[in-house]
């Protein structure tokens, strides 16, 4: 085995490791306070809120 052809393996390897990694973040739901968080801006109450001085430090 060459070096280049070893060193081709190796990528690859990192390469599918990577990806099984990420597949498997991608796979994990979302948190409700990020979802909430969304929802919030969506309506403008983020906003509406920070201008009462309210804070959402939950």
């Amino acid at each position: 085995m060459t070096r280049q052809t070893r060193k081709t393996d190796i990528d690859a390897e990192i390469d599918a490791n990577l990806k099984r990694a990420f597949d498997s973040l991608a796979q994990e739901p979302v948190p409700d306070r990020f979802t909430d968080l969304l929802n919030q801006l969506r309506t403008g109450d983020v906003q509406a809120s920070s201008e009462k001085g309210e804070r959402h430090d939950d």
